[in-house]
């Protein structure tokens, strides 16, 4: 039976929440919209090679920046703990959340009317517009200037229109 939670343990939680890094969500949709133009050929079922490949490739850059934050920052000054452990794999979470609306896309792509190519630019258009919105988001979060939102926002969708030229030059 699980424990109540003490107003303390809500307060740290609510204190988490207030001072949550979106950092990991901004570069969770770069890596997305990099998987997508890196993606190449894809075999007999593309839609599905791509949903599973953004998803994977979330996930271990997911875990690879939790083994770094354990054993890089936070070893040298914390003991790992279970509650150390849990608490990075949930900062770092955002990494894996930002791929999922790129696929998502994808996957819903078929009931659009959209080729595998069009899925593809679906899905990069996603996820640059991930990219933008947490962005915004840690901005605001941040206590950021509504100009000072709008700024990151356009860096990064020059970051993504960096992304989607890089696409276009590329041939597979």
């Amino acid at each position: 039976m699980p424990r109540p939670r003490t107003a303390e343990a809500r307060a740290r939680a609510a204190e988490r929440r207030a001072h949550a890094d979106y950092t990991g969500g901004v570069y969770g949709s770069l890596l997305a919209a990099s998987v997508v133009v890196g993606a190449g050929a894809l075999g007999a079922y593309p839609r599905v090679e791509l949903v599973v490949l953004l998803l994977l490739t979330g996930v271990v850059f997911w875990i690879a920046h939790v083994h770094a934050q354990l054993f890089g920052a936070r070893l040298a000054q914390e003991s790992l703990d279970r509650r150390t452990v849990l608490h990075v794999c949930r900062d770092e979470w955002p990494i894996v959340k930002a791929a999922v609306p790129p696929a998502a896309a994808v996957a819903v792509s078929p009931l659009l009317g959209l080729d595998v190519r069009g899925a593809i630019w679906l899905a990069l258009a996603v996820a640059v517009a991930g990219q933008m919105g947490w962005s915004a988001a840690a901005a605001r979060r941040a206590g950021a200037s509504w100009a000072l939102v709008a700024v990151t926002a356009s860096v990064n969708l020059v970051i993504g229109l960096l992304i989607i030229a890089f696409k276009l030059t590329l041939t597979h």
